[in-house]
């Protein structure tokens, strides 16, 4: 399902004679500045789910990937810079319930692609093979359902008894203080993070990609930079237990893995021993695995907390 907002110009349109008719040129250049936006299905259970449609014509959903990615290919030769969504099927019915219309028809599913899947988790499409484009896709989706599932959290925590803080404010400031203290710890390098809080829903799981130069400044991308903190915030302020994994790839060629457990409201370093059994056990059977060469296990960096007031 597609989105475009410029209008189709066709040869049958045109003054016979040579030449182009008069503001074709302004106009082609012009649909290059129209963004577009492909609603997706990535999964079968998602593309059966449209099949019971009868204006949905595909029927292979193998068929129905190569002619969208046909599709991406011809508007980025045009010029057109295009967003990919999800296309949600139970999304879809509820929009189609909620504003009284026919689900079975192409022009509904247009609509719904510009009023609800544009508004969710987009990756512009720059010519990436489709299967990542669809990892991409389905990895901000996951961060967005994250980042959302752990704001609610937050919001639930009112104001401290005590003191008339807001707690949902004041943990966020202590999770961002604690990241940044703990990459700018680690050095020059490239970093991966990964934070996890056991929550009574679903366990809140989210990954920081972040890069310190020679000068300890930290280079990272905002948006992981949110979600991780918020994370991170929500185990804070429930005073959930939870945990900080940072691995770093040093300019030195080798990588080294540190980590913190969250208890009373703050990251504590772990010991090397207990880094090495936390990365050399399975997750779902405890048994345990052999460590990757040329990975070294290192104790946690000691992190104060932030001045208090």
């Amino acid at each position: 399902m597609a989105h475009n907002k410029h209008s189709k110009h066709t040869k049958n349109n045109r003054p016979r004679g040579r030449g182009r008719p008069p503001g074709h040129g302004t106009r082609r250049a012009l649909r290059r500045e129209v963004p577009s936006i492909v609603a997706l299905l990535t999964d079968q259970r998602d593309f059966a789910a449209m099949r019971g449609y009868r204006s949905f014509t595909f029927d292979d959903h193998a068929h129905y990937l190569r002619q969208t990615e046909g599709l991406l290919r011809s508007l980025a030769a045009q010029g057109v810079h295009t967003c990919v969504g999800l296309f949600d099927p139970d999304e879809y019915a509820d929009y189609c319930t909620d504003t009284a219309q026919n689900p079975d028809t192409p022009a509904t599913r247009t609509r719904y692609t510009a009023e609800i899947a544009a508004g969710g988790p987009t990756v512009p499409y720059s010519g990436q093979p489709l299967e990542l484009l669809i990892t991409q896709l389905e990895y901000e989706t996951d961060r967005q359902a994250t980042w959302e599932y752990a704001t609610d959290l937050l919001s639930r925590t009112g104001s401290c008894s005590d003191c008339g803080q807001d707690i949902a404010r004041a943990s966020f400031d202590r999770a961002s203080y604690a990241l940044m203290k703990l990459i700018e710890a680690a050095g020059p390098g490239a970093h991966h993070l990964v934070c996890s809080i056991p929550a009574a829903d679903a366990p809140l799981l989210t990954a920081l990609h972040a890069r310190c130069d020679d000068r300890g400044n930290v280079h990272l991308v905002e948006t992981e930079a949110l979600v991780c903190c918020t994370v991170l915030a929500a185990g804070m302020a429930s005073d959930s237990p939870g945990g900080v994994v940072l691995r770093t790839s040093t300019p030195g060629g080798h990588e080294e893995v540190r980590g913190w457990s969250l208890h009373d409201g703050w990251l504590h370093p772990l010991t090397e021993a207990e880094v090495f059994n936390a990365y050399c056990t399975d997750a779902e059977s405890g048994e345990p695995v052999p460590p990757e060469p040329g990975v070294i296990y290192r104790p946690g960096t000691p992190l104060p907390p932030p001045p208090a007031g």
